[in-house]
């Protein structure tokens, strides 16, 4: 354990410390509203909030270059993204609650048992590690893109071949929709015609 350990334990914590348990429970109530409200909109709005939250606690943790891709790709993009896809499927704008498919607690059981085993994976990663906030940082432009393109250059392409894929298959879908509509509106135009010359006979 380093020199900056060893001055204070959790008993007394710093100001930085105390902000990033702050932003950290605000991140998590933003995080469980997300999943929680039956409104997309509100949805994709929420998920901008979560997503800043961790911008704040990167910031806090001296890696300001992640905190900026944070911003610039996930709540300037993938956020963005999301809003798209919802207005190209036409998706409702109110509450839905057709957007419930009745497996809550199937989901909540795997939600806690990914949280549970996400946590027991840092924790036993980083039990003895420590970062000194007052030191150089730590997240540097170098450091971090070294790290990015040499050890997950493949998870990064796949992440932005997945994003493309949703993207299309969004505009495909809305398509799929308008094409069903108007051969409805067609038959139904028809049947009206079928009607009225048949009234008229």
């Amino acid at each position: 354990m380093t020199l900056a350990a060893a001055q204070h334990g959790f008993l007394s914590p710093t100001g930085v410390e105390i902000a990033f348990l702050l932003v950290g429970l605000a991140t998590f109530g933003a995080a469980l509203v997300t999943v929680t409200t039956r409104q997309l909109v509100h949805a994709a709005l929420w998920l901008v909030v979560t997503l800043g939250g961790l911008a704040v606690e990167y910031l806090l943790l001296t890696a300001e270059f992640i905190a900026w891709v944070q911003v610039l790709i996930y709540v300037g993009s993938v956020v963005v993204l999301l809003l798209f896809g919802l207005m190209l499927t036409k998706a409702p704008i109110g509450r839905s609650p057709d957007a419930d498919s009745g497996n809550r607690w199937a989901a909540l059981v795997v939600a806690v048992a990914s949280a549970a085993a996400l946590v027991w994976v840092v924790v036993d990663a980083f039990r003895t590690t420590w970062i000194d906030l007052d030191g150089a940082a730590a997240g540097t432009t170098k450091v971090t893109g070294e790290s990015l393109f040499q050890n997950w250059v493949l998870p990064f392409e796949a992440l932005s071949v997945l994003l493309l894929a949703a993207l299309v298959g969004a505009i495909v879908l809305s398509r799929k929709a308008k094409a069903v509509a108007a051969t409805a509106a067609q038959a139904r135009e028809a049947r009206g015609g079928q009607a009225a010359e048949e009234g008229a006979r």
